[in-house]
């Protein structure tokens, strides 16, 4: 064996030496985390104090959740890619069960369990009867699974049972419970991995499939179980996640399925199969929200972490690949003597010293050293991947650079979640206020509670933030400028017509605001006629698309109504000559290329925000309540409708 040849060479290694590179080959997850929380402590006084560190484990508790349950997957050598999805969807199964069609909460929960479960069960059956490769058959559970979570919610999110929502609070006003859940779901993987038939049987299907059959497994019936695991901690981690935003959102947990499988391995498992545990994958989450929540204090770029994370991942299977080829094991749960359960042991002890140690050696060092020379500002961003968010983000950074402020700017990439650890992160550190342009309304509204307990002012741009006080909404009226687009292109087509609708991302206030305002708008004009509604989310290569497809159903449409201008540049794009000539076009947002449009045109008009001085004020207001000035509660920015007449005379 690799362990015999390795300790065959004593004299190449030295034995001190060589029990040292053991010890790290073996430990490398462990090691990785003790280095990252070292290196996040030096560089940032805000890491390592305790509000921070509860943070992070909050932050870590979903995907430690979600990943426990694919370490059954991965052990077995499968893989689960819907398990986003599937957290997603038994979220929703509860908030609908409890609120609309009335069923006790016990039961609701249950159910949303079941559901889970039930996902898990068909990945299964389609792995072990079917023969589908792992990768496809959950690939199709993937959609299927958020598909039904669209279809349930209709595209919204759903506000979650308050018994339920507490599981997103804390205990005695400081322990959270998402994370004594994570350590509750920790300890039930440990168990059935390593005291368990069941677990015994995951390391011999992955070790080696064929001997296992042969040896008078099950496995077919073994991998239902298996993938049922998943489903379950999945639907756990779904209840969870929806707690802490306090409704369940329909595209919730989107990519955290990469995340849980990279958790897995950088933990120390092998996707080749065979090997795994628990305290590994614990530890592999816990890495990446440390890299997460340390670069967002130390205002590292939100593409610059997307990178940092990838590297992480790559250099986490390079070590994996290296930890074999050196003859590091990961043992088996429980399948190890106990001469290596007492160095595991000693292995955790030791890390507990080194962490008390850089506690005490970083409080030190930034004891006394606060140097506070500028006002700091959070700027917490739906997203980054579209041209109005930008304007935003330039228009605060100029005022911020005017006023002497230092601003950081994170990226939420239109995921609820992942925005409200980014304002509990801007909660942690010394901010003087927050800035933020909420995904969803309702979620982000516990994570601002939090800045307000903190004393921290909040500032909410473009959507208001429900259920918490912010100190001032700046904000033009998405309802209004719906309902102004709405009476553009009526007249334009002189009150008759047939028109399609491309809507924005499912679940997102903005586009049910602007919908809702062109519907409402639209009853002006009795003869309009909208023959279709597709959402395009927000996406320019998607709006291309499905305006291609809508075309083929109805060509001869005389108008389209887009819910931002990147889906109307795409509808341009597949109308080709038609636009601006006999199909008439109206965005919304007001950007550079749909301005540019306008005046080529192609595109009518566009329902312009401004967004530039969306951001310039938003970060005004909020240096001023940060200075205890007085602030408005609502700070209107005007819409207007740009068309080819005006668009001269407009500055977005």
């Amino acid at each position: 064996m690799a362990t015999d040849t390795l300790k065959s060479k004593p004299g190449a290694q030295g034995g001190a030496t060589g029990g040292l590179r053991r010890l790290l080959l073996d430990n490398g997850a462990l090691t990785a985390l003790i280095v990252l929380v070292v290196a996040m402590s030096a560089l940032s006084g805000d890491f390592l104090t305790a509000d921070n560190l509860l943070n992070v484990g909050v932050q870590a508790a979903v995907t430690a959740i979600l990943a426990f349950g694919v370490t059954f997957v991965i052990v077995s050598a499968g893989i689960d890619l819907s398990v986003g999805s599937v957290a997603a969807l038994s979220a929703t199964v509860l908030a609908w069960s409890a609120t609309e069609a009335g069923i006790p909460v016990a039961l609701a929960v249950l159910l949303a369990v079941a559901t889970g479960i039930v996902c898990g069960l068909v990945n299964g059956f389609l792995v072990s009867y079917g023969k589908l490769p792992p990768f496809i058959a959950t690939l199709a559970m993937l959609s299927v699974a958020r598909g039904l979570s669209l279809v349930i919610s209709q595209g919204s999110p759903i506000a979650f049972p308050d018994s339920v929502s507490h599981l997103g609070d804390t205990l005695g006003g400081w322990l959270p419970v998402p994370v004594l859940v994570m350590v509750v779901m920790g300890l039930l993987t440990a168990f059935v991995l390593g005291r368990t038939y069941i677990g015994r049987s995951m390391y011999a299907i992955g070790g080696n499939e064929e001997a296992a059959r042969l040896s008078g497994l099950r496995v077919k019936k073994q991998k239902l179980a298996i993938y049922a695991f998943s489903g379950l901690f999945a639907a756990a981690a779904g209840i969870v996640l929806a707690s802490r935003l306090a409704s369940a959102q329909p595209q919730a947990a989107q990519g955290y399925e990469l995340d849980a499988i990279a958790a897995v391995v950088i933990g120390g498992a092998s996707l080749a199969g065979g090997t795994g545990k628990a305290s590994g994958t614990l530890i592999g989450a816990l890495i990446l929200a440390v890299l997460r929540n340390g670069l967002n204090l130390l205002s590292v770029s939100a593409f610059w972490q997307q990178v940092v994370i990838g590297v992480v991942i790559a250099l986490a299977v390079l070590f994996d690949t290296v930890r074999r080829k050196a003859g590091a094991t990961t043992p088996a749960a429980g399948a190890s003597g106990g001469g290596n359960k007492g160095k595991q042991a000693l292995t955790y002890v030791i890390a507990a010293v080194v962490a008390v140690a850089v506690v005490g050696a970083t409080s030190l060092l930034h004891n006394g050293s606060s140097g506070a020379d500028k006002p700091k500002i959070g700027l917490s961003l739906s997203t980054l991947n579209n041209p109005f968010f930008v304007q935003i983000r330039d228009g605060a950074e100029e005022e911020a650079k005017k006023l002497g402020v230092d601003l950081t700017v994170t990226d939420a990439q239109n995921d609820a979640s992942q925005q409200a650890n980014q304002l509990q992160n801007f909660t942690s550190g010394s901010l003087s206020a927050v800035v933020v342009n909420p995904v969803d309304s309702d979620a982000a509204g516990p994570s601002v509670r939090g800045a307000n307990q903190a004393g921290i002012p909040v500032i909410a741009v473009d959507r208001g933030v429900n259920k918490a006080d912010t100190s001032a909404l700046v904000a033009s009226d998405n309802v209004e400028g719906g309902a102004l687009g709405a009476k553009a292109l009526a007249e334009k087509l002189g009150g008759k017509g047939t028109i399609v609708i491309l809507q924005g991302q499912a679940g997102t206030s903005a586009s049910r605001e602007r919908g809702a305002g062109f519907a409402q708008g639209l009853k002006d004009y009795p003869g309009i006629k909208v023959v279709a509604e597709q959402p395009a989310d927000f996406d320019r290569t998607k709006g291309l698309d499905v305006m291609t497809n809508l075309l083929q159903a109805h060509p001869d449409i005389d108008g389209v109504f887009a819910e931002n201008d990147e889906m109307a540049l795409g509808a341009i794009k597949a109308l080709g000559s038609k636009a601006g000539t006999s199909v008439q076009v109206v965005g919304f947002d007001g950007t550079p290329d749909g301005l540019k449009a306008v005046r080529a045109g192609t595109l009518y008009a566009s329902v312009a925000q401004q967004p530039s001085e969306l951001g310039r004020i938003a970060v005004r207001n909020a240096l001023r309540a940060a200075e205890d000035e007085k602030v408005e509660k609502m700070v209107k920015v005007p819409v207007k409708v740009v068309t080819k007449e005006n668009v001269a005379g407009f500055e977005g």
